[in-house]
């Protein structure tokens, strides 16, 4: 995969001085099937797992306005990258006053590791870069938001290992056949940022299991092997309950089995877990119903999320 090293943005052939509104979108993530050390240098890494909720951006360019600004008022990372872009489209591509107004809308709930704040952002790049015609891809999207904050890799339309500290992609897993999963919360929100400061308790042979996890998930997602991407999931959120507990974790593991889910997937720096089921089971629909029975019991609400499957090679471009 090639990565562009021209020094500014590459403005796009035409329309790139013209006023314009772009608009980005970017899926969220339940959590993640794994998250922990490997044992390398930066070894902090990630693998993701999209679901089908949304952050759609809309950037309205405005010919003599200086700033942005953006709604939300709150969505002030957003507001952040969309400054800074407009800034380096000044710079590099001619334009002047590249300033607008930003809309965000999300559907992705906000501090329960679902991946909203990384949408937000994605979609802000997309939609800023589309209104000033400016190229977006992934390696760019990445430099951008390292400035900003610990990232998740839904820059990608695939499962990635992902290191979200140093905000680079590790490797692009592939994708897998559509799973529900039946999520609680537990409630509160973490920030992201604050989480990620936290030191990690993991010793040596921790970071061994995290290498071999990651080869075992790798290897289940090629072969579209979801049982074992839901061990691989379980023994991930076990591992973390070191870094934050979750009280919620053996009572949800135990539905599992008595449901027949593949395994429990949680948001490691978030508040969310969840049940994996396989939707192709001809027993799904008993299955997810007793699941969610069982979960609102257990914690009061429940979400059903079903998980992205993507073409293969969909966009993968890094560039």
């Amino acid at each position: 995969m090639k990565l562009s090293q021209e020094a500014g943005p590459r403005p796009r052939a035409a329309g790139a001085g013209s006023v314009g509104t772009g608009v980005g979108t970017a899926f969220g993530t339940f959590g993640e099937l794994l998250q922990g050390v490997l044992p390398e240098e930066d070894g902090d890494f990630l693998v993701t797992l999209p679901v089908a909720r949304w952050t759609m951006a809309t950037f309205r360019r405005e010919p003599g306005c200086g700033d942005v600004t953006v709604r939300p008022a709150g969505k002030t990372k957003a507001l952040q990258l969309a400054r800074t872009i407009c800034e380096l489209a000044e710079r590099h591509t001619g334009l002047t006053s590249a300033g607008g107004t930003l809309h965000v809308n999300s559907v992705i709930p906000e501090g329960k590791g679902l991946a909203s704040s990384s949408a937000d952002l994605v979609a802000t790049a997309r939609a800023v870069g589309q209104a000033l015609g400016v190229e977006m891809p992934p390696a760019r999207i990445e430099r951008l938001l390292a400035d900003i904050e610990p990232t998740d890799g839904v820059l990608y339309p695939a499962i990635v290992a992902f290191h979200h500290r140093t905000v680079r992609l590790r490797g692009i897993l592939g994708s897998l056949p559509v799973m529900a999963v039946v999520g609680i919360d537990e409630g509160g929100s973490v920030d992201t940022v604050d989480f990620n400061r936290i030191p990690k308790p993991f010793t040596l042979a921790d970071r061994h299991e995290y290498a071999r996890l990651l080869d075992r998930l790798a290897c289940a997602v090629r072969r579209r092997d979801l049982a074992e991407v839901g061990r691989v999931a379980t023994r991930s959120a076990q591992m973390n309950q070191l870094l934050r507990h979750k009280w919620a974790l053996e009572p949800m593991r135990e539905i599992c089995r008595e449901v027949g889910g593949l395994g429990v997937a949680v948001a490691h720096s978030g508040t969310t877990l969840g049940i994996l089921l396989d939707t192709a089971d001809p027993s799904y629909t008993q299955r997810v119903s007793a699941a969610a029975r069982a979960c609102a019991e257990l914690a009061g609400g429940v979400t059903v999320y079903r998980t992205l499957s993507f073409p293969r090679g969909a966009g993968l471009v890094r560039g």
